[in-house]
């Protein structure tokens, strides 16, 4: 299926247009009959003969931006001056930069932010290692780590190419939640070289987000360096999606009004996500849940495309031992979780799901089925997508979550956390707002970092893992991105 134009396709086009009546208007409508969606117009000069203005529009992929551009050129009386893509303009340079807190214009400035002053500093931590975490920057810091080997929907692109996701990330921290994130891209994949060399720069940092790394690694890298290390160890791409999916699913059970205990729950992807969620969902008290992969589905005994991972989700799930594809899975389904890939079911699939269903098909860009196939079958729909009613996104857990970690100098992350953190989600749509197409707030509601973050630390108190006495108010915020 054609995808709709979107911002991460927007191109601005510079162009020389003679300067008679009407010619504007056969600019836009070009544009518009090659299926470009037109944002802004500018004029940026003004001649006799010529105007020149730049414009800008979304496209469907590289191709159809490249297409409207064509279709420009071959216009009478216009010249494209210049072609620019919006997205790759916003990366130039990074996205992120280290700036300092502090003037350095004076003797006496250098002399306590540096030489001979700092010593004092030093010595105060060396003799108490706590303070670090209120004379250094680790009270704030978080390192996003990756090897590259599984970035989002490209999979093993590496580290050098993983660097702009790693960057986005460590961008939403600070925008979202004020927190200073580093991105940490590995040149290896070795499992005990990237404990080692996570564990060796962790002195810098309150807290861990493992990000990227490919199954079933990232289950070993993630329990080596939870045992460890004295800070949080969180891995987003398990626990930040279970932790989403669930805030979902508890507002999507209250409009079709189900229980836990009574649904059966379907897992499209048996990697990192899909095993984190069916691991949430069964402290929640799920009780049915069966997990597929492209082999089908998981079950005891199997030995086709399995790992120690899947072993254990085979072990602990399908109580009733199905065999064969999804489509023989989803009957009877209440719930269908889709963190696998494109086109995984059809609508005559999800038909043969229980009453009122709840699809979660969060494949990005193409979710497993889209919504306008599912919609006429399904009560609840979300995807993976902004330009579809309920986005399920990790931006809106990991922020806030570490916020949370952060503010109580967590020593650890644990379920009691998660729950929290996705209760508090479930909990910013209020009973008048629920609705089939609003099961969870916005990533840009400000209310989520917030409220994230307060249930995070008050877990880690509840359960003994905070470090700091006493529940401190949240640190300030910045404002969201408009």
């Amino acid at each position: 299926m054609i995808g709709a134009p979107s911002a991460s396709h927007s191109m601005t086009v510079r162009l020389e247009i003679k300067n008679r009546p009407g010619m504007l208007g056969k600019v836009t409508s070009t544009i518009g009959r090659a299926g470009g969606d037109i944002g802004a117009v500018d004029l940026v000069q003004v001649g006799k003969d010529q105007v020149l203005r730049d414009i800008t529009f979304k496209a469907r992929d590289d191709r159809h931006g490249a297409l409207v551009a064509d279709r420009l050129r071959r216009l009478p009386g216009v010249r494209v001056v210049n072609v620019s893509d919006r997205t790759f303009l916003m990366h130039l340079g990074g996205k992120i930069e280290v700036r300092g807190k502090v003037p350095v214009k004076t003797r006496d400035d250098l002399s306590m932010a540096y030489t001979p002053g700092v010593a004092r500093v030093c010595q105060a931590i060396h003799e108490d290692p706590q303070k670090a975490y209120t004379l250094t920057i680790k009270q704030n810091a978080v390192a996003v780590v990756t090897d590259g080997t599984a970035v989002l929907g490209l999979g093993d692109i590496g580290p050098q190419a993983a660097m702009p996701v790693m960057e986005g990330k460590a961008l939403l921290f600070k925008e979202l939640a004020g927190v200073d994130a580093f991105p940490l891209c590995l040149a290896t994949r070795d499992v005990a070289e990237i404990v080692g060399i996570v564990k060796a720069v962790s002195p810098v940092f309150g807290g861990i987000n493992l990000e990227d790394i490919s199954a079933p690694r990232c289950f070993e890298i993630e329990e080596r360096l939870k045992k460890e290390l004295e800070i949080p160890v969180f891995h987003d791409d398990q626990h930040g999606t279970a932790v989403v999916v669930l805030a979902a699913l508890l507002n999507g059970l209250k409009i079709v009004k189900k229980r836990m205990r009574e649904i059966k729950v379907v897992v499209s992807g048996a990697g990192a996500g899909g095993i984190a969620t069916a691991k949430i969902l069964m402290a929640m008290g799920v009780r049915q849940i069966v997990g597929c992969d492209r082999a089908g589905i998981l079950y005891r005994g199997r030995k086709e495309n399995m790992n120690p991972m899947k072993v254990w989700f085979a072990e602990h799930t399908n109580p009733g031992q199905l065999k064969g594809g999804i489509g023989k899975a989803l009957q009877g389904a209440d719930l269908f979780i889709g963190l696998s890939g494109p086109g995984v079911v059809t609508a005559r699939e999800i038909k043969r799901m229980a009453r009122d269903p709840i699809v979660f098909a969060m494949a990005n860009p193409v979710p497993e089925i889209m919504p306008e196939e599912a919609g006429p079958h399904v009560r609840v729909m979300a995807t993976g997508r902004s330009d579809y009613p309920n986005q399920i996104n990790n931006v809106l857990g990991f922020p806030g979550f570490f916020r949370g970690l952060l503010d109580s100098r967590a020593r650890a992350v644990n379920e009691e956390m998660k729950i929290a953190a996705a209760r508090a989600i479930a909990g910013i749509v209020g009973k008048g707002e629920l609705h089939e197409e609003y099961i969870i707030p916005s990533v840009f509601d400000r209310r989520v970092v917030e409220t994230v973050a307060e249930a995070v630390a008050r877990a880690a108190h509840a359960t003994g893992v905070a470090r700091r006495r006493r529940l401190l108010a949240p640190a300030p915020l910045p404002r969201a991105a408009s």
